[in-house]
């Protein structure tokens, strides 16, 4: 199978197993999908949705957040991973999106990655679910899965990866495409023990392929 049928097959599969595709996270607006996706780093979904209520009722905009401090805002989420500097990144990024912003969520990768906390994989998370601009999200799973089906060749870091996904995704598909790998990584292709018994991509999948032919 050459690559451009093997994104077929999967963009078919994808389609038709998650067809409304999107993020777990809960969300009302712009400003609460950053503050999600901020907490989110090297945290689960599920995690950060009990505890961003809270952090909404409390701060249900940028200005009120910018007018707190670290120490204000950490008990809200001293559940979540490195809670310390996730406190004092909600705080400076509600600082800057009122100083430089006007309090808006900035709808550029580039201006996104000056607000603290966020990184380029959050601008495209931002970026591709608030507007559906053609960015790719590249989190562990995307990375993971991309490399395991063969969707990327010896894609070292996350940008690589990015790339690769990139030059074979039709551009209206890649807001949902990224959700498409971190769904099948969450759930099918998990780290330890992927579930090919029941993944519909084997045909399409290398790593399938390879295991296969250890027996």
């Amino acid at each position: 199978m050459t690559k451009k049928e093997r994104y077929r097959f999967c963009i078919l599969y994808f389609q038709e197993k998650y067809p409304d595709a999107e993020t777990e996270l809960i969300y009302d607006n712009p400003y609460q999908l950053l503050v999600a996706v901020i907490l989110s780093a090297q945290c689960t979904d599920k995690r950060v949705n009990l505890t961003t209520p809270a952090i909404f009722e409390k701060y249900p905009s940028s200005k009120e957040l910018s007018k707190a401090t670290a120490e204000e805002v950490f008990p809200l989420v001293k559940s979540i991973s490195y809670p310390n500097n996730k406190a004092k990144h909600l705080v400076g990024m509600a600082k800057m999106m009122e100083e430089q912003f006007g309090g808006r969520v900035p709808m550029t990768v580039d201006e996104l990655v000056q607000l603290p906390g966020v990184g380029r994989k959050t601008a495209n998370v931002i970026t591709s679910v608030v507007d559906q601009q053609p960015n790719m999200a590249v989190d562990t799973h995307v990375f993971r899965v991309s490399a395991r089906i063969g969707l990327t060749t010896n894609a070292k870091t996350p940008l690589a990866t990015e790339k690769q996904l990139l030059k074979d995704v039709p551009t209206a598909l890649v807001h949902k495409f990224h959700h498409w790998l971190i769904l099948h990584g969450r759930y099918i292709c998990v780290a330890r023990t992927p579930r090919c018994g029941i993944c519909g991509l084997k045909p399409a999948c290398k790593y399938y392929q390879r295991l296969k032919a250890e027996f």
